[in-house]
């Protein structure tokens, strides 16, 4: 099946951080993904919309290899990361990971401290110098928009922190590493409005970095905060476009049931 893509409006000139072509990927004999065929923009926030049980959180586990965890995963195509196919043997996920962060859908502070949480993936790559680690929190801290709030007691637990705020430090842990792509799978499904608005207004100033690819159940949010927009169904890539045509005037009859909530 053909994926609806206009590639007029998507320029082929803009810079991509992915190419994926032709991806499958399989759980045992249960094929979860066909033939994925999507590149993702840099500095853009790329929303991944669809029913559940669709494929969104496959794909995104894909993008940093995360997905591979799981036992009994095969996968084939090409997922190439600024031209560097990461499926490839020899290529090391690891060095892949710090890159490309992960922000999870229920918050997942570590039981440590603000401090420790952010400075985390830092001390296990060997860096021990107090300045160096006390700049890193500030900035991601910062980054994260949350600063201010636990500037004050950043050597108490960070389970002590609302959900909201987990969330942020988790981001801010995310960032720590200055990595080049967050990835964010329905990173507000657990999270108030008043928290759901801080973390889309965080996307916004984020993607002037780095490029961010969101999981989303709510298309309300996809509108928001997306510059692109992918709906999934069934595994397949249906349909690719600006977010503002998948909203307005999707191409595919199922794109728009989808959007206009008769299904899902």
């Amino acid at each position: 099946m053909s994926v609806l893509i206009d590639e007029k409006r998507m320029s082929l000139m803009e810079k991509h951080s992915y190419e994926i072509e032709n991806l499958n990927l399989w759980y045992g004999s249960n094929q979860a993904l066909y033939e994925i065929k999507m590149d993702i923009p840099t500095n853009k926030v790329t929303a991944i919309i669809g029913p559940s049980g669709c494929g969104k959180s496959t794909y995104l586990k894909a993008l940093n290899r995360m997905v591979e965890m799981v036992p009994g995963v095969k996968v084939s195509g090409r997922i190439k990361y600024h031209g560097d196919n990461i499926l490839e043997s020899g290529y090391h996920p690891e060095d892949l990971r710090t890159k490309v962060g992960m922000v999870f859908q229920h918050p997942n502070p570590f039981p440590k401290s603000i401090y420790e949480n952010v400075v985390f993936g830092a001390r296990i790559q060997g860096i021990r110098k107090k300045a160096v680690l006390d700049e890193m929190v500030e900035r991601s801290l910062k980054q994260a928009a949350i600063w201010d709030e636990v500037k004050d007691r950043l050597h108490t637990s960070a389970m002590g922190l609302s959900g909201g705020q987990q969330q942020r430090i988790c981001i801010a842990r995310a960032l720590a590493n200055e990595p080049d792509v967050i990835l964010m799978d329905e990173p507000t499904s657990a999270l108030d409005p008043i928290s759901t608005l801080r973390v889309e207004e965080l996307i916004h100033q984020l993607k002037e970095n780095y490029t961010i690819v969101i999981v989303t159940h709510n298309m309300q949010q996809a509108s928001r905060v997306s510059d692109r927009t992918a709906f999934f169904l069934n595994g397949e890539l249906v349909e690719y476009d600006e977010t503002s045509q998948i909203f307005s005037n999707p191409r595919d009859r199922r794109t728009e049931d989808y959007i206009s909530g008769r299904f899902g």
